[in-house]
């Protein structure tokens, strides 16, 4: 991972950096280097400029520092020549050979700065190939892939001063090919990392949704649930103090007159016996202004002389209509 600098120290950055500058590097590749005419590459090169540019050595440890921070953050990890964190790393490293960081980050960077290299070659532009190699070759003298890359550079410019005594039509298809097949694969990796990308992004989204809208769920159920339980508890509330509203209103009830029931003949002669629970109503001046059966055992025999006797019952006057039950029983003995 990249070392960024911090309130004056090396702290290791993010990952996500790593892979934000990786797919920068095509076009830093393409800002970084001039385009070169596939007529122009057989024309030997000038000699490359230095690893590390005087301009860069010149600068102090903070500056540097401070410059390869700054780098790093836009993305130039390796070009423009003079102004990129290899070089601002390679000059640090003179000024403070011991310092863990900065050789950490050289080794965070050697990767990419070999990728370029080779897409250089690819590119057949030689001077940065070279300039990169030279990079390479200061930070690590004994890195594995570096007469590998040097191999790779000679061996292509020889190919290419071979290529120029050829038919001219032949080498300039086959150089056009060749990179168009590059440029497609680098294409197909650009596609399918940014399809990656854009899927997992997707779905993250879709989880963050299906988690909001179930804990709305969850929420709202929840608030039906207390709502549901405040009401039922106000119910049984209401249905507990009618009965003794009802109760303490009949004990307010005072009798002045209670006429017992006639007893049906029939019933008399038969030794049938019975009761009957009425329900009565008794208006403010003491008398029975609405009464009826609730239950009668057994029914239809005694429930006519019950009504009859209650409706002639009368009470001492009340502030309220006052709305009881009273049972009335019915025995031949």
């Amino acid at each position: 991972m990249f070392l960024i600098q911090t309130t004056g120290r090396l702290r290791y950055a993010a990952p996500l950096l790593l892979i934000v500058a990786l797919a920068a590097c095509s076009k830093q590749d393409d800002a970084a280097a001039p385009a070169t005419a596939p007529g122009a590459a057989a024309t030997p090169a000038a000699p490359p400029p230095p690893a590390v540019s005087a301009e860069v050595q010149a600068m102090n440890a903070d500056a540097l520092r401070e410059a390869a921070t700054k780098a790093l953050r836009e993305n130039r990890i390796y070009a423009p020549g003079g102004d990129n964190a290899m070089e601002y790393y390679l000059a640090l490293r003179d000024k403070l050979p011991t310092d863990p960081g900065v050789s950490s980050a050289l080794t965070d960077l050697m990767p990419y700065t070999l990728i370029a290299a080779e897409q250089s070659i690819a590119r057949e532009e030689f001077t940065e190939a070279q300039r990169l190699s030279a990079i390479i070759e200061k930070a690590d003298p004994k890195a594995p892939a570096l007469p590998r890359l040097q191999q790779s550079i000679a061996a292509a410019q020889q190919a290419v001063a071979q290529r120029a005594v050829t038919d001219e039509a032949a080498k300039t298809k086959a150089v056009e090919d060749a990179r168009l097949k590059e440029q497609q694969r680098l294409t197909q990796q650009a596609d399918q990392q940014r399809a990656t990308e854009a899927a997992a992004a997707q779905q993250l989204v879709q989880q963050q949704e299906a988690a909001r809208a179930e804990a709305a769920r969850q929420e709202t159920e929840r608030q039906a649930t207390a709502q549901r339980e405040a009401a039922e508890r106000q119910a049984a509330a209401a249905r507990a103090a009618v009965p003794a509203a009802a109760a303490a209103s009949a004990q307010s009830l005072r009798a002045v007159s209670t006429p017992a029931p006639r007893y049906p003949p029939e019933a008399l002669r038969s030794g049938t016996s019975g009761e009957v629970l009425v329900e009565i109503t008794v208006g403010t001046d003491g008398a029975v202004t609405n009464a009826r059966v609730v239950r009668a055992t057994p029914a239809r025999v005694f429930d006519r002389e019950a009504l009859n006797a209650v409706r002639r019952w009368r009470f001492e006057p009340v502030d309220a209509p006052v709305t009881t039950r009273r049972t009335i029983g019915f025995s031949p003995g």
